[in-house]
Order: C-alpha cells, then structure tokens, then sequence
C-alpha cells in the first residue's frame, strides 16, 4: 500500500517539475520578460531542489524517511499555493524557489525508503514502480502546463490544483502511517548519526559512487535542460499553440511509461550496460530528429522514443544511487538528486542563454551529440565493473 502512495507523491512533485515548461511564453507575456527570462521559473526551482537535498538526505536517515517525505508534501502544498498568489515575476521565483526546497525531500527520500526495504534483485522493478508515478506526474505536468497557460483561469490555476495535489497525498500518508501504528522506516543506522558535512564526504569518495554521480549530472545537463524549451521550439518553429506543443513534448513520459509497464522483461533480457546504451543512442536520435523534422505532428512519435531511452538509462542510474553507501542511504540518494537538478539547473540556464542568442539548434544538436556519448561512457563503465566483480 505504501509504494502507491509514494508513487503519488512523486507524481505530483515531478508534475511540478515540469508545470512550467509549456508557460514560458505565457509568463513572459504576462510579465513582460523574454522567455530565457521566464526560465529563471524552471532555473531557481531546480538549484533549490538539488541543493536542499544535500540535506534532507541526512536527515531521513536520522529522523525517518517516511516522516520526512509527509512535512515536505505539507511544505509544497504552502509553496504552490503561494505561487499561484504571487503578485509580481520577482515574488513567482522566490514562491518557486521555497517550492523547490519543499519538493526536495519527496521523489529521493521515496527512492531511499524502498531501497532500504526492497532486496536488490526486486529494487529496480519497483523502483520502476515509482517511476511510474514520476513519469506519469511530468507527463500531467507538462500538458497541463499548456492548458492552463492558453486558458482563461491561466497559470495561476494550474498552481492552485497542484497544491490541492500534494495536500491530499500528505494526509494519505499520515492516515496509512496512524493505521499501521508505527513507522515502517528502518532503524537508524551508525553512519547516520555522523555529522552531514562528514556524510557527504564519504559518498562523494567513493570511486563508483563519483561515476555515478557523473552520469547523472550529464543527463540533467544535456537531457532536462534542452527537454525544458521543448515547447516553446515546437510553438515557435512549427507555429503550434501552447497546448498542442505541450501534448506532443509530454508523449515522452508516455515512452517512460511504455519502459515502467515492461521493466521486468527489458531488465531480465538486456541486462544493465546493454540498457544504458541503448538510451543513450534513443536520447540522442530523438532530438536530432526533432531539429531536422519538417513536420510537426512527427514531435509526438520522436518524444515516445526519446522517453523510452530515457528511463532505460535512468532507471538503471537510480538503481545504482541506491546502492552507492547503504549505511546511509538517504544520504547518497540525496546527493544523487542534487546532482541531476543542479545539472538540469545548469542546463535551463545554457540552454535559455542560448535561445536567446543563437536559436534552438545548437541546444538540440549538443544533445543528439552528448546524450548517446554518455550511455556508452556509462555502459562501458558497468561491464568494467561487472568484469572487476
């Protein structure tokens, strides 16, 4: 019953991920910024969700993962309801600023409970199960992103229904937590009573957790941060409206979805390297694709197939997060996260700069590029590893 109820709690923190993609141009509009401007929505969410795992990681170690995920649900429901309150763009980036914060301690917390509880031969199917909350909130997200924007209630809307969302998941999991009459965490262990500064230190030494943490930051850069101004490419250079742009952006989570339903078999029948490697080459011809497509509908198609690539390399990351320190699991996911949105961070702020400057082409020609170099370097890495085992 609990994974359920984390998987919907993932959904609606990746849904806020990625809410704000497919309004862009309406927040630009409505607050006379340029769209890279209006990034700093996506921007400053990300840097604060990757730098605040660094300590809600520690924390769920010392205190209960559980427990922790449930105040960071009860945070977000403030944080989005406060968005949809601001009165100016200034006052929107510090409401998503606290909303990132917040959102920091769901999706990676969820990830380190079930590694605690889950053996690993089951962990990446069920993680997958998790996935499927994620994948299915950033599709939600994505889409209802453009929706709201071309509607006449507009983003605020979309903001409010969000933080209706997470209110309802949080009172859920007390409800299932009081029904159980105890925590279903696992007891504290040693490592988590060492001081955080010293936590991190010792994840960040060792060697295989540095690769993996490398790959990671890789796809948030080349992968989440193009992904971002998916929409506004579509809007732009095929003319679309908001909505449909952001219907066809948001079939990559239906390719996520089409990996979640089938993990089983593709884990059993490839194997870890052989799915790394094939995302990344899945990654990288969906955006070379998108940037020579003369027909728009033909983004639909191409974001299945990239969606399909990403969750074979990042559901095999995941995995791997999980197992970095089990002394101090929460910790190492943690870090983990932090990596992946402070290079989505790095990569919104590139690839907007960018925009801006030169057009969509080079965003999405450096991806088609980065992303099948980073399966392969990260494939070779595991049949190394599995080699030295």
């Amino acid at each position: 019953m609990t994974v359920p109820l984390l998987a919907g709690a993932a959904f609606f923190s990746a849904a806020a991920l990625r809410i704000c993609d497919a309004m862009l141009p309406r927040l630009a509009s409505d607050f006379s910024v340029t769209p890279g401007a209006a990034g700093q929505v996506i921007i400053w969410f990300a840097v604060a969700y990757g730098l605040v795992q660094l300590l809600f990681g520690p924390l769920g170690d010392r205190y209960g993962k559980e427990r922790l995920v449930r105040l960071a649900l009860a945070g977000c429901a403030v944080a989005s309801l406060a968005s949809a309150l601001a009165p100016d763009f200034e006052m929107l980036v510090w409401t998503r600023v606290a909303w990132g914060i917040a959102a920091a301690g769901v999706i990676p917390l969820s990830m380190a409970w079930i590694g605690d509880t889950v053996p690993y031969d089951q962990r990446q199917v069920t993680l997958a199960r998790l996935l499927t909350g994620t994948i299915m909130g950033m599709m939600a997200g994505q889409l209802a992103g453009g929706l709201f924007a071309e509607s006449a209630v507009g983003w605020r809307a979309a903001f409010f229904s969000l933080s209706m969302g997470y209110f309802a998941v949080a009172l859920l999991l007390m409800t299932r937590a009081r029904q159980v009459h105890a925590s279903i965490d696992t007891p504290v262990s040693a490592a988590a009573r060492v001081p955080v500064g010293q936590q991190l230190l010792a994840v960040l030494r060792l060697p295989w957790a540095r690769v993996v943490l490398l790959a990671v930051l890789a796809e948030g850069f080349f992968l989440l941060g193009p992904l971002s101004y998916l929409p506004t490419y579509l809007h732009v250079h095929h003319k679309l409206p908001l909505s449909t742009a952001s219907g066809l952006a948001a079939l990559n989570a239906v390719g996520g979805l089409a990996y979640a339903f089938t993990a089983r078999h593709i884990v059993a029948r490839l194997g870890e390297w052989r799915m790394v490697l094939a995302g990344g080459w899945l990654m990288g011809f969906g955006f070379l694709a998108w940037w020579i497509s003369a027909w728009p509908l033909l983004a639909g198609p191409i974001a299945l197939v990239v969606g399909f690539g990403t969750f074979l390399y990042h559901n095999t990351l995941q995995t791997h997060a999980t197992q970095m320190s089990p002394a101090a699991r929460g910790t190492s996911v943690a870090v983990f996260a932090s990596f992946l949105f402070t290079g989505q961070a790095l990569g919104v702020t590139a690839a907007g700069y960018v925009v801006d400057h030169f057009g969509f082409a080079p965003v999405l020609l450096s991806a088609a590029i980065a992303l099948p170099i980073a399966g392969w370097g990260f494939a070779h890495a595991l049949r190394r590893r599995a080699a030295d085992h």
